[in-house]
């Protein structure tokens, strides 16, 4: 997105603070779509654990039952108090005792799930619609005296929202502002705080973290994120990264109720223009999948293709001319996405797409 500088602010310190400045920028989109996908469904499901896994939850979840129960049984005395007396206090009581009682009946049921697992929830396509969204986006950036960069973000979104690459209708903004990410940097490395904004780094799949670490350790860029709402065995996930003579190692992994899942990957540039991929992926509590793929670009011409030995395989082929470009990808299960986009000039773009699942979306994304 192109950044438009339009408003800047010098603040005089008095406590070490040299300045800082206040970025404002735009962007807006709108369209036509048909078919697309609801982000609230899933095509996946959760697994039940097993082993040692299932003790654990099994325990977890007789411990969370007992916690909801207590609950229900102040609730019910609250409830009483108050119909035999409406008073203030017991007003007061009886609100307090029915968002404990919420907040219990939320844990026990995540329990459950976790112990039992959860099937899958079928995507719902979506009927034909327009969408239209704008937003306006503040970024504070400043340095103090000693060196030391900081940051912070405030974002305004309303309207309604697809996911082009997903194929995913978003739905409705909230319509109000949101705090971004808060973060500060220096010889330490960066440390960075949002509020269950932050992508779990091994899959952003599971629960989002809130604070996370980033330095480099020699050659190795590690970064940590920590969930602080999460138990002890989900809170949390890594990232680590090694390049060297046309080599890029990167290993990522998360903590889980089912264990430990980690990824190694690595690729090899061959020459300016074909890459060679390979990774190993062991999700908790699930086999290890391995995967192998190539890619070179050539003239505008780029070709993808990876196998992986749980039978799955992807294809992606894509073409780019000045500021035109267009992407086809296939997979095993003969499921295909075609996409075009092109720039139009002063921060305007225009993007189409069509699916396999008669999905499709055409529009215009602006930036100010």
């Amino acid at each position: 997105m192109k950044k438009l500088l339009i408003a800047t602010t010098a603040l005089v310190a008095t406590a070490g603070m040299a300045s800082a400045d206040i970025t404002i920028s735009g962007h807006a989109a709108a369209g036509i779509y048909s078919g697309l996908d609801s982000k609230a469904a899933s095509n996946g499901t959760i697994a039940a654990p097993t082993g040692a896994a299932l003790t654990t939850a099994t325990a977890t979840a007789v411990t969370a039952a007992a916690t909801e129960a207590t609950a229900l049984t102040a609730l019910n005395t609250a409830a009483s108090n108050y119909a035999s007396a409406r008073t203030d206090a017991n007003r007061v009581l009886l609100a307090a005792a029915q968002t404990a009682y919420d907040t219990a009946f939320a844990a026990s049921a995540a329990a459950d799930t976790a112990r039992d697992g959860k099937a899958a929830v079928a995507m719902t396509p979506s009927g034909d619609g327009i969408y239209s969204n704008a937003g306006v986006d503040f970024t504070m950036t400043g340095a103090t005296d000693n060196g030391i960069s900081f940051s912070a973000s405030v974002n305004i979104d309303a309207g309604t929202e697809i996911d082009a690459g997903d194929f995913e209708l978003d739905g409705a903004d909230g319509g109000t502002a949101g705090l971004g990410s808060v973060s500060m940097s220096g010889t330490f490395g960066t440390l960075t705080f949002d509020d269950g904004g932050i992508e779990n780094l091994y899959s952003d799949g599971l629960s989002n973290a809130d604070v996370s670490y980033s330095t480099t350790v020699g050659a190795v860029s590690l970064t940590v994120a920590h969930d602080t709402a999460a138990a002890s065995t989900g809170a949390n996930s890594l990232s680590a990264g090694y390049t060297a003579s046309g080599m890029a190692f990167t290993l990522t992994a998360s903590e889980a109720a089912a264990g430990t899942s980690a990824s190694l990957a690595v690729s090899y540039a061959l020459n300016d223009s074909v890459t060679i991929t390979a990774d190993t992926d062991q999700a908790a509590g699930a086999e290890s999948v391995q995967t192998i793929g190539a890619s070179t670009t050539l003239n505008g011409v780029s070709v993808s293709v990876e196998s992986a030995n749980n039978s799955t395989w992807d294809v992606d082929l894509g073409y780019t001319a000045v500021a035109f470009a267009l992407t086809y990808g296939v997979d095993e299960t003969d499921g295909w996405t075609a996409t075009a986009t092109s720039a139009l000039g002063g921060g305007a773009t225009f993007a189409a797409g069509v699916d396999s699942n008669d999905s499709m979306y055409a529009g215009v994304s602006f930036a100010f």
